[in-house]
């Protein structure tokens, strides 16, 4: 039974992101699990600090090679969310796995055991694995202008970025719309999932029970909004043995 830390949209490069202050706490718990699985929006491509994509990629990289080293060298496990499901890092993430032993990434999701992980971007809307493909695809990257920053400062000094989670992803609405993609993509209640950890909508959920299955969501450390680190044992099924039987895409 595996002892797992999942933590996701950390928003790293974006100049509202306040993850440098959990970055001591990300890494001790990493180390104390067997598995850290980051879980997507980790790196912002979209309100990147960095002048070029390029310059984005590489610095998510660095920051990658440094948390391995900090880490002392945990088995981790990198998911992409909707920001930094990007080509410039793409590309440069099968070279990562091939340097990193300790190093694996999904673009869409991962099982181990009982348990299921993905960004939670599907929880948009109701999606099949070919309409998130396209969504990621459509994405709007590319860092945003001076005014759209100072826009976003303004939303967050008046908490919108605190109100309007609970408004947009209702719990419900959120469950109902990741379990319809599990089952598109073949993991759904009959296979024995009992648990789903996901970002995106930056709204913490914990065991939140819907058909059967407990839902699990950290937040974002986006201004002064609440961000936990998720930690778990995981049970895995008949026959698997350890972080060797896992199922990723």
């Amino acid at each position: 039974m595996p002892k797992i830390c999942f933590v996701a949209d950390l928003h790293m490069f974006a100049r509202r992101s306040s993850a440098e202050r959990y970055q001591d706490q990300i890494i001790k718990t990493a180390r104390e699990s067997e598995l850290c699985i980051l879980g997507g929006d980790i790196f912002d491509f979209r309100w990147s600090k960095y002048l070029t994509e390029d310059e984005t990629a590489h610095a998510a990289v660095e920051w990658l090679r440094e948390f391995d080293y900090q880490t002392n060298h945990c088995q981790v496990h990198f998911l992409l969310g909707n920001h930094d499901d990007h080509p410039e890092l793409l590309e440069r993430l099968p070279f990562l796995e091939q340097e990193m032993k300790t190093f694996e990434w999904s673009r869409y999701y991962y099982r181990l055991g009982d348990s299921l992980f993905l960004h939670g971007d599907v929880a948009d809307k109701t999606m099949s694995a070919a309409c998130l493909k396209l969504q990621r695809e459509q994405f709007a990257h590319g860092s945003r202008t001076e005014l759209h920053n100072r826009l976003y400062d303004v939303a967050i000094k008046a908490q919108l970025h605190r109100l309007a989670p609970p408004a947009v992803y209702p719990c419900k609405r959120v469950a109902k719309r990741i379990l319809k993609y599990m089952e598109n993509i073949g993991h759904g209640r009959e296979t024995g999932i009992k648990h789903v950890y996901f970002g995106h909508t930056h709204r913490p959920m914990d065991h939140y029970l819907y058909q059967g299955i407990h839902f699990h969501n950290g937040g974002a450390p986006i201004g002064d909004a609440p961000f936990r680190i998720l930690q778990r044992t995981v049970s895995l099924n008949d026959g698997e043995n350890g972080l060797e039987s896992r199922i990723r895409e």
